[in-house]
């Protein structure tokens, strides 16, 4: 399995929102998250697609920094927001690991710009 099929494999599973934490679901934790990716495309990224779902975030960004600083600059921020909302401590509000990958043409650009457009029609249950 490549490690493309791999990322449509667990998206399919995650996108039924039926395993894990759905804390994205929640309006408040979604603002909260929404905000984080707004000040982070202003502070070190242009942002060209994005979306929150239940219990994932796809984007699509160009980074004017490290990717690797910029992502846990972005989700740092948000998971300690997020947890103080929640009333947690001590819990990860992020997976660990987070697929990364660096587009490498127009047309492979166009075709993540419109998967990550797509996905809340695709994948929400509700």
């Amino acid at each position: 399995m490549t490690s493309g099929e791999a990322f449509a494999a667990m998206d399919r599973l995650l996108d039924t929102a039926r395993f894990g934490p759905v804390y994205l679901k929640r309006p408040e934790v979604a603002r909260l998250v929404r905000g984080s990716i707004q000040h982070c495309a202003l502070a070190g990224c242009d942002l060209h697609a994005w979306v929150i779902m239940p219990n994932h975030v796809h984007l699509l960004f160009t980074p004017h920094t490290n990717v690797s600083s910029l992502l846990c600059s972005l989700k740092g921020y948000s998971a300690r927001q997020a947890n103080q909302l929640l009333g947690q401590t001590g819990q990860f509000f992020w997976q660990r690991e987070s697929y990364d990958h660096l587009v490498q043409t127009a047309e492979e650009f166009r075709r993540i710009e419109r998967y990550i457009v797509n996905n809340p029609v695709k994948g929400w249950v509700g």
